[in-house]
């Protein structure tokens, strides 16, 4: 959801990470990427750095500026290798403990561990290892990795990982620091993202998007491949494929909504792509309008690719206050209703009068939906009609993005007329499953073969769920919601 006031209205981010190997300034390298990546995490930020017989480390909450614009933190962290992440909590409390990357002292050395994404299986697999003495210092399911790695029989970290590997399911990408290489991993169906770049003088990044390679100027080579575990080391970069290849499931909302516009994505240029998806939605579903208007700043791009194919004059509607971050404890129901003017405001000279389509990429509970129509209303638009370059979200992702438990996903609940009436708008149409991969240069969607994770429109999970069996997280206890 775009970014409102309604803090629970929304599809939150993933997480970032980057990696950095042979860069005399791999810490600020890093904090660079962090911050290109910080749209993917604002909760907690942190870098390990090794300096060639120590690791040293700074994690905080909050923002990479917040932690890592002072030289002295930078400073503190030495040497030409470094591994960072933004988190935005999925599993575990936003508390230090839980910051990554997460560090351990192994006899081979030591290791750092940076994951974006969600482990399926994470709950038994702490379970089984708290019964055979494991001691867990967080509540994040990626400790999960550092004690499978810490119990492996296999004489080598690259080995102990790929142990650990075999042993999770779920979506994940995964960078490692040990003494000796920076490492990188994929899940075996990509459903999450991550890149490699090449710096001047040698040196390598490892990325959750290529928007971190530009900021530090590396070239982009490749995209990390599903199920892959690259190596980089003094001898270069090599690469590992301990699985079985599987059809890939990237994760298609990554196109809609998480990837910052100026990524390029699994080779399609996420800019692109949002106007391609704002397009066929107005093949699909437009109305008579006299104004094209985005919910900034997510519904950019797709109302700009709508206004061009439909002919209507596409017009900044609504203002986003961009120095607002979370809403402020909000003390009466009055105060908490005008939260989202906070961040969002009516431009009146471009609605007053005029029959308006606003163009957003996400409805969740519907709570902000409702607020922004009733705003654009108030500034005297004739009609509001809503359009959503996303499918109805009507399942729970269990991969790393957190949202809402599915009773309380509006499109799980109600038609499409009954939510355009409880939001209030004069009529509301998404675009179809088959028009957001047509939009992303597929065919209509195979059931037999799908090319993405699509799982939060259409219930069809590629990865199996365990834990939701035995676990009552507010998520996984739906387990019989997903067949």
């Amino acid at each position: 959801m775009s970014d409102t006031a309604g803090h629970d209205d929304r599809l939150h981010e993933e997480c970032g990470v980057v990696g950095v190997w042979n860069n005399a300034d791999a810490a600020a390298v890093a904090a660079l990427g962090l911050h290109a990546l910080q749209h993917r995490g604002q909760e907690a930020t942190g870098i390990v750095s090794f300096d060639g017989t120590r690791f040293h480390s700074h994690r905080g909450l909050g923002l990479v500026g917040d932690n890592f614009s002072d030289a002295r933190v930078i400073a503190a962290l030495p040497g030409s290798r470094a591994v960072g992440h933004n988190r935005y909590a999925t599993t575990g409390d936003t508390v230090l403990r839980n910051v990554q990357p997460l560090y351990a002292d192994f006899e081979f050395g030591g290791l750092a561990v940076a994951h974006n994404g969600n482990l399926t299986n994470a709950t038994a697999l702490r379970r089984a290892l708290v019964r055979r003495g494991c001691l867990f210092q967080s509540t994040t399911d990626s400790e999960v990795f550092i004690h499978l790695i810490a119990i492996s029989l296999y004489a080598t970290v690259l080995d102990r990982l790929i142990d650990a590997l075999k042993q999770v399911m779920g979506a994940y990408s995964l960078i490692a620091l040990t003494d000796s290489a920076l490492i990188g991993a994929r899940d075996p169906l990509g459903v999450r993202p991550l890149i490699i770049g090449r710096l001047d003088g040698g040196g390598f990044v490892l990325a959750s998007e290529t928007c971190a390679l530009d900021i530090v100027g590396a070239e982009f080579v490749r995209d990390v491949e599903p199920g892959e575990i690259v190596v980089i080391d003094g001898n270069g970069l090599s690469s590992l494929r301990p699985f079985a290849r599987s059809r890939p499931r990237f994760c298609v909302f990554e196109y809609i909504y998480f990837a910052r516009p100026d990524s390029v994505v699994e080779g399609t240029p996420v800019y692109e792509a949002r106007k391609r998806i704002g397009a066929e939605l107005a093949r699909e579903s437009h109305v008579a309008a006299d104004v094209i208007v985005p919910v900034p700043d997510s519904g950019v791009p797709a109302a700009m690719g709508y206004a061009g194919e439909c002919g209507v004059p596409f017009e900044l509607g609504i203002i986003r206050n961009h120095y607002v971050g979370r809403t402020f404890i909000e003390p009466t129901d009055h105060i908490r209703n005008l939260g989202v003017k906070l961040k969002h405001s009516a431009n009146r000279p471009m609605l007053e009068g005029r029959r308006v389509v606003l163009v957003d990429d996400s409805i969740v509970r519907g709570t902000t939906s409702r607020k922004i129509v009733e705003m654009v209303r108030q500034a005297g638009a004739a009609e509001v009609h809503m359009r959503i370059s996303s499918p109805p979200t009507t399942h729970s992702c269990f991969y790393g993005i957190d949202t809402p438990e599915r009773g309380k996903l509006l499109a799980a609940r109600h038609s499409v007329e009954e939510m355009a009436a409880l939001i209030g708008a004069d009529s509301l149409s998404f675009i179809s499953i088959d028009g957001l991969y047509r939009a992303l240069r597929q065919d209509a969607r195979d059931a037999a073969a799908p090319h993405f994770c699509d799982a939060c429109f259409t219930g069809d999970y590629p990865i199996p769920v365990p834990d939701a069996s035995h676990n009552d997280n507010r998520q996984l206890s739906l387990l019989s919601e997903l067949r």
